[in-house]
């Protein structure tokens, strides 16, 4: 359900959020605003300095989810930055980022593909790294192998911020999870803990918001496992909502690739991308 507000002073919609939700972080509440997830009267509400009048209505959440998108029908992403070297689309949850078979089509690199391709000019493209299949968010491509290899080898220095949602609030308001991790092929699932397969892994959160029996955080990772984030979080003892895997099935999973600060390799400068979480992902809150 989301949460409701009425309106009894006269003033901007981003003041009234503020002051309204005064245990939440300013960052939460423009990402909740930017992510058309404020309503007034019913309506989305994405700008900050919308007027609000006496006796208006707030909801902050989402009024009705929306569940996966159907990836059956889904034929064009969202494309959030392109130039001739790379490009970035917002992936949404549910949707491979890479085909597994030659037969399966239905992923993010064949779509973008076909996406940017023409008749006579088929595009070619290389992905730089992967996200989980029901993770959401900013996942980037190269229009050339010179380009990903020059991207990747500082890709350790890159900044990749993502958003979660977890079970119950972690005890401290940030931390940092410094525990190795190893594949276990059989199970496709990370152990964590000192082993001598295993490799460091590091994890740093930070807590934006609470509920009665659930959190939001923003999450930098200095490494860059595979599960990192979901097995972190479940090792700590607060899962990721809706991860089958590390912790309890739902219909969504509560992970959200943020941010993403990287070096441009041919522009010789630093490229900064960000898209906020979708309003299915912050339904999850409620």
């Amino acid at each position: 359900m989301a949460q409701q507000y009425k309106v009894t002073v006269r003033s901007k919609l981003l003041p009234f959020l503020f002051e309204t939700l005064d245990g939440w972080s300013k960052k939460s509440v423009k990402q909740r605003l930017q992510g058309s997830s404020v309503f007034v009267n019913g309506q989305v509400q994405t700008k900050h300095d919308f007027m609000l009048n006496v006796e208006d209505i707030v909801e902050i959440g989402v009024v009705q989810r929306t569940g996966h998108t159907n990836k059956q029908h889904l034929t064009k992403l969202e494309i959030i930055y392109q130039d001739k070297d790379l490009i970035a689309i917002n992936k949404p949850a549910g949707l491979l980022s890479v085909g597994t078979t030659k037969e399966n089509k239905q992923h993010a690199l064949a779509l973008l593909r076909s996406q940017l391709s023409r008749a006579k000019n088929s595009v070619k493209l290389w992905p730089v790294h992967r996200l989980d299949r029901d993770t959401s968010g900013i996942l980037l491509f190269a229009t050339s192998k010179e380009v990903r290899e020059a991207v990747m080898e500082k890709w350790p220095v890159s900044q990749k911020t993502y958003l979660a949602i977890v079970e119950s609030t972690p005890k401290e308001n940030q931390g940092t999870i410094d525990q190795p991790l190893r594949i276990d092929d059989k199970e496709y699932r990370m152990h964590v803990g000192e082993h001598p397969d295993a490799k460091r892994a590091v994890t740093h959160y930070a807590v934006q918001q609470t509920t009665d029996t659930r959190s939001l955080l923003e999450v930098n990772i200095e490494t860059g496992r595979q599960h990192q984030i979901r097995a972190h979080m479940a090792w700590l003892g607060h899962p990721i909502i809706g991860d089958e895997r590390y912790g309890t099935k739902g219909g969504r999973m509560g992970l959200h690739a943020y941010r993403l600060k990287i070096y441009h390799p041919v522009k010789k400068n630093t490229l900064e991308l960000e898209i906020d979480a979708p309003r299915d992902f912050y339904a999850l809150l409620d």
